[in-house]
């Protein structure tokens, strides 16, 4: 049987392009409350919530990245967390029903501060070519079963600014340095997205997602524990 792996809340696909370079067989489903029109694989218009039963059902892996702005460090100085739902506790509720019932591996991404449970962090600094410093935490079912390892956390280098009053200011090339890939951000959408590993979308959509490198490292570990049960 061919994998299949659901990729809920999708966004533009950064997590997708990630399993799709771990798993290029694979069929890959993203589905969006909000229109993707450059998600680069079959996309789903519909709230990842209501889904039918059987779409659970079918899938090999599935993956969920609910909107984050509740444990966001936005949020945080704005002291607004209370006003964003939070979306995990219902995300992980459906997805643990589907793991006792039909033994369906899950993964949770989000933001650091989010209430996961034994989470797994990744950083750009992780692996080579990424020049992006976006941690992110993935709750998964090999953090807890098999104690998975990360890659080293390096040190963290400087990153491009345009902020005068920092002391590297005017030190670094954006072409080559670690860039910052926020809300304001620091650098061009090219350079974002090519700090990212990600060149399909654009500066909105590269703030709200995470490089492709996060989940092919997530998926290759799923690969292992699917070769181990073999």
């Amino acid at each position: 049987m061919a994998m299949k792996i659901l990729d809920l809340f999708c966004g533009a696909g950064g997590a997708a392009m990630g399993y799709h370079l771990a798993f290029p067989d694979a069929e890959i489903v993203g589905v969006d409350i909000v229109p993707q029109p450059r998600y680069p694989f079959t996309f789903v218009l519909a709230d990842a919530l209501d889904l039918p039963y059987w779409w659970y059902s079918e899938a090999t892996l599935i993956h969920a990245s609910p909107p984050c702005q509740r444990w966001s460090d936005l949020a945080k100085r704005n002291r607004n967390a209370h006003e964003w739902p939070d979306l995990i506790t219902p995300t992980r509720r459906m997805l643990e029903r589907n793991l006792y019932n039909n033994d369906i591996p899950f993964v949770i991404e989000n933001v650091e501060g989010a209430p996961l449970l034994n989470p797994i962090m990744l950083c750009g600094t992780m692996f080579p070519g990424l020049r992006v410093l976006r941690h992110r935490l993935f709750e998964c079912w090999m953090a807890v079963e098999d104690e998975t390892v990360p890659p080293p956390h390096h040190r963290h280098p400087l990153v491009f600014t345009y902020d005068k009053r920092k002391a590297h200011y005017g030190q670094l090339d954006q072409n080559t340095s670690f860039v910052q890939v926020t809300g304001g951000g620091n650098a061009t959408v090219a350079n974002k997205g090519a700090a990212m590993g990600i060149d399909w979308m654009t500066g909105a959509e590269l703030n709200e997602a995470i490089p492709p490198a996060y989940t092919r490292w997530v998926g290759e570990q799923f690969a292992l524990t699917l070769q181990a049960a073999a």
